[in-house]
């Protein structure tokens, strides 16, 4: 049963308008001033409203407002009763926030047909907000779930290395989920394996995509590949992540397997940025900077991509960074996009500085003016002293 509100400071219309509502089977609620038809109104969340424009005190047009001002009240269907016929009066009473008026003396016939026209569109305004009310539990409820496997991925992450080889990390989705991962271990005592992968797209698909990845690499559950060989890695994942057979995702990797004896790093890249290594006396700025990569197309674009090795040797000290795309390919306040070389210099003004990576991030947000990336990005730094 719907419920109706009537405003009205005559006796004799609010007992024409209770009766006439009431024999339609509506419950009716009368008041006869402003102020406590507001009161009512605020107690009782009535469907529709009907209210008289001249009342002492409150009238209906300050009525409407404050009715429409209130978030619980906003979808109550306003009719507004006058006597006043002038155009500009109709203007003022639809600009107050009246859904429809009526002029008095109101014929019967037509209140009803107004009646019923106002309900139906309170009721399908309810069934909006429900709707709205729904679908934003369902959000928050997603959101929840994404955020929880957000914190799933990030506990896949490596711990830190630390003794003669030091590491440390940023990894920043561009959304709750991504499609960055990077990780290391010890293949042996001698050898130390690190990669780090970028998937195409963003969200749960390449989040998904990337741990299955990484999980198959950290249980080395390649089958007939050599982990100690860079190009036997990538063409092994090329095998079996086929883009055009599983999924419509590709991925870049950089892989690399340093022998700490020798001082030797061999690695390989399918489609991925190079990783910077950083030797010299950082003291006196005297640096060398290498750019390591091999030539290649991305894990999963070509079945008969033919992948590579590598090497050089580590000098001491070294630093390696590996990184993916989302940290350079940005659009600075300028309106131009910045560049690898742009962000290698970045690296190496914090290589001379001997500053953390926490420190790169301000500066990179500084010169896109934005404290979010368009991108995943993830970097990963090897101390090797």
């Amino acid at each position: 049963m719907f419920k109706i509100l009537v405003v009205d400071d005559d006796p004799v219309i609010q007992l024409v308008l209770q009766k006439t509502l009431r024999q339609q089977g509506y419950e009716v609620i009368m008041s006869n001033s402003g102020q406590q038809g507001l009161e009512l109104a605020r107690q009782s969340s009535p469907a529709l409203i009907i209210c008289d424009w001249l009342m002492p005190g409150l009238d209906g047009i300050e009525v409407c407002r404050q009715i429409k001002a209130e978030p619980r009240l906003s979808s109550t269907f306003f009719i507004l009763l006058t006597s006043l016929s002038d155009v500009d009066d109709r203007v003022m009473g639809l600009d107050a926030g009246a859904d429809d008026i009526l002029t008095k003396p109101v014929e019967v016939g037509e209140l009803l047909a107004r009646v019923r026209a106002g309900l139906r569109l309170y009721q399908a305004a309810q069934q909006l907000q429900a709707l709205a009310q729904d679908l934003q539990n369902q959000k928050e409820r997603l959101e929840a779930e994404l955020f929880e496997a957000g914190d799933y991925i990030r506990s896949l992450l490596p711990a830190p290395l630390t003794g003669s080889i030091r590491s440390e990390s940023l990894f920043i989705p561009c959304k709750q989920l991504g499609g960055d991962c990077f990780d290391y271990y010890w293949l042996d005592p001698d050898y130390l394996m690190v990669y780090l992968l970028d998937v195409s797209g963003h969200g749960l698909g390449a989040a998904l995509l990337s741990v299955s990845i990484q999980n198959l690499i950290r249980s080395q559950s390649l089958p007939d590949i050599n982990f100690y060989r860079p190009e036997d890695v990538l063409r092994g994942l090329n095998e079996i992540f086929q883009m055009s057979d599983q999924h419509p995702r590709y991925f870049s990797l950089w892989y690399g397997v340093y022998n700490r004896a020798q001082r030797r790093l061999t690695y390989a890249s399918a489609g991925h940025p190079p990783a910077v290594l950083i030797s010299g006396d950082h003291a006196t700025g005297d640096l060398q900077v290498q750019q390591l990569k091999t030539r290649s197309a991305p894990i999963g674009m070509l079945s008969d991509s033919k992948y590579s090795s590598a090497f050089c040797q580590i000098e001491q000290p070294s630093r390696l960074l590996i990184f993916s795309d989302g940290g350079y390919e940005l659009k600075q306040t300028n309106g131009e996009f910045w560049s690898l070389d742009q962000f290698i210099d970045l690296l190496t003004q914090h290589a001379c500085a001997n500053r953390g990576l926490a420190a790169i991030l301000p500066e990179i947000q500084a010169i896109t003016g934005s404290e979010t990336f368009e991108d995943d990005f993830a970097l990963l730094e090897l101390i090797v002293s």
